[in-house]
């Protein structure tokens, strides 16, 4: 454990954003697959800018690295538009 009083702030700074940074990767994620799992284009098309949303703040926020994000947002536009 750390001594100094900075170091021990900082432990529980690091804590809260790890927390919270893993709640908004997994709330993102649920809502790709939800996404994915819908049937209609049109329904999946009202849908999409929600998620790009998510997913665009998640690479803002470090969360995941902004090339992840572009291949995460290219891959499920590809997915809906080969929805009939």
């Amino acid at each position: 454990m750390a001594n100094h009083k900075a170091t021990r702030k900082d432990v529980r700074q690091s804590e809260k954003r790890r927390e919270r940074n893993r709640y908004y990767g997994k709330t993102t994620r649920n809502a790709i697959r939800a996404l994915l799992e819908l049937k209609t284009k049109a329904e999946a098309q009202s849908e999409l800018s929600k998620v790009m949303s998510m997913i665009d703040k998640l690479a803002k926020r470090n969360v995941i690295h902004k090339n992840k994000a572009s291949n995460l947002k290219s891959g499920i536009t590809n997915r809906i538009n080969a929805l009939s």
